[in-house]
């Protein structure tokens, strides 16, 4: 008898129900029955899938809170992690979180169609295409999620380090065993090599992941893992299919920017994947998210990413004085992705690799290429330095400020911190500009116990096979 997945009303429902029917033999009107290779390939395209990251934002040296949102309030997560505060219970306090549950159930979806496709109807190198990007986006949202609740990859401790549950196949009611970080990186790199040949340099639409972002991930689990000759040759492999560059210089001198010409979502030509840190509409949410002014700092004057899009004049979203910033520009203006990967963190991340293979002329000519694309006025060219730390703090710079929002830094700071030589000790001062209460220096240590969240206290309720992997408490 013919097994049917049937959604109710939408196939949104798979996201946003825990208890959905699995299999059924009838279909209730109003249902919409998947069946055909073409469904399967068709399910994949999600265009609003979304990673909130509430939970972890301010473990930056990036991020910044207005000091009305922290001075009096009551303790929660974000001005825990704001001070870095490591004897407060986290765990009690995320109780939920956003972020885990959708990249789970995100997950769902791409093992609904992993597992039922191949056995219905239609062409066979269609539901191979379908099979091969499901398991790119589930590759995708395990890298997040290991790299959220879990230590960074280190190749010394990787096997035995606590990392997440590996979910390979659907099952809304599974109580998986936790794995560690080398099996999770081992199953991500799986699924990636067993999809790349069935890909396609050309999806049906933007929400399908292409070769170009693929061989850009497969980039950047291995520099993640220090794998530095593989990352290389994946960044290579990702710009020959991609390698355009949106030119802000001219975009702001010549066409008059996003007053003049708006550039939305999907029509930004560097961008390999839409997917969100908060919607569709992420960009907005910068009227509540600030920038540091470390890192308005590190901007300078003449820099495109930070002329066009940040405001810093407007007192009822930021303290006048504090030198932050947000971003203002309405996202039916200009989108700039910030979770997604996109040509210009391939870019970046092949001037890492080649700087940290001492081809720090090679490094360079990558960085100035991108440059040319950002800095208006001023120094565009930068000279080799003379060291590889020296080529590596501007590479890791350009990140920054490339990269802003979402969780990139985050995750920078993470793998960073496991080497010496680039781990770097977060200090803040705070408050700038608030005379009534003593300024306090905050640090936050390349080894803090902060920079792996719990996972959330419903889930480690539900599942006893999950435990955390700090030397934080249950609080039951």
């Amino acid at each position: 008898m013919k097994r049917n997945i049937v959604f109710i009303a939408c196939i949104a429902i798979l996201l946003t129900m825990a208890g959905c029917k699995k299999y059924t033999d009838l279909t209730p009107k109003g249902s919409l029955v998947v069946e055909t290779a073409n469904d399967y390939y068709e399910l994949v395209s999600y265009p609003n899938r979304a990673y909130i990251i509430t939970n972890f934002q301010y473990l930056v040296d990036d991020m910044w809170i207005k000091e009305s949102n922290f001075i009096g309030v009551t303790p929660n997560i974000n001005t825990v992690h704001f001070s870095f505060n490591v004897s407060i219970d986290r765990v009690s306090m995320i109780t939920i979180s956003n972020f885990y549950e959708r990249a789970y159930l995100y997950i769902n979806r791409w093992n609904t169609i992993i597992s039922l496709v191949d056995g219905s109807k239609g062409d066979d190198n269609l539901k191979a295409l379908a099979k091969a990007e499901a398991k790119v986006l589930r590759a995708f949202d395990h890298f997040l999620l290991i790299n959220v609740y879990a230590k960074a990859y280190n190749a010394a401790t990787a096997a035995t380090d606590g990392g997440i549950c590996i979910m390979d196949k659907y099952d809304l009611e599974a109580q998986p065993v936790k794995s560690t970080v080398a099996q999770v990186y081992d199953f991500i790199q799986k699924d990636l090599d067993e999809a790349l040949p069935h890909l396609q340099a050309q999806p049906a639409d933007p929400y399908h992941p292409s070769l170009a972002f693929a061989w850009a991930l497969k980039a950047k689990v291995h520099l993640f893992k220090k794998e530095i000759t593989q990352a290389k040759q994946a960044c290579e492999k990702s710009l020959s299919y991609n390698n355009k560059i949106f030119d802000l210089v001219n975009y702001t001198t010549v066409q008059g920017g996003p007053n003049v010409l708006p550039i939305i979502a999907p029509n930004n030509p560097e961008v390999l994947s839409y997917m969100y840190v908060q919607g569709y509409n992420e960009t907005n949410f910068g009227y509540t998210w600030l920038i540091s002014p470390e890192l308005r700092e590190l901007f300078g004057n003449n820099d495109a990413r930070f002329n066009m899009f940040f405001n810093t004049t407007s007192a009822s979203f930021l303290d006048i004085g504090s030198n932050a910033a947000y971003y203002n520009v309405p996202y039916t203006k200009f989108f700039y992705p910030t979770v997604g990967l996109k040509t210009t963190e391939v870019y970046l991340m092949q001037a890492e690799c080649l700087a940290r293979e001492g081809d720090l002329a090679g490094a360079m000519a990558v960085v100035n290429k991108l440059r040319e694309k950002r800095i208006i006025s001023g120094t565009i060219t930068l000279q080799i330095p003379a060291t590889k730390k020296e080529t590596m703090d501007i590479i890791i710079n350009e990140r920054r400020k490339e990269l802003f929002l979402g969780f990139n830094r985050f995750m920078d700071l993470k793998r960073l911190n496991t080497e010496p030589e680039y781990a770097k000790t977060v200090v803040r001062k705070y408050p700038i500009v608030n005379k009534t209460v003593p300024q306090q220096t905050y640090t936050l240590l390349p080894t803090s116990r902060l920079y792996i969240i719990p996972f959330p206290l419903n889930v480690l309720k539900k599942n006893p096979n999950l435990t955390l992997n700090t030397d934080e408490k249950l609080p039951f």
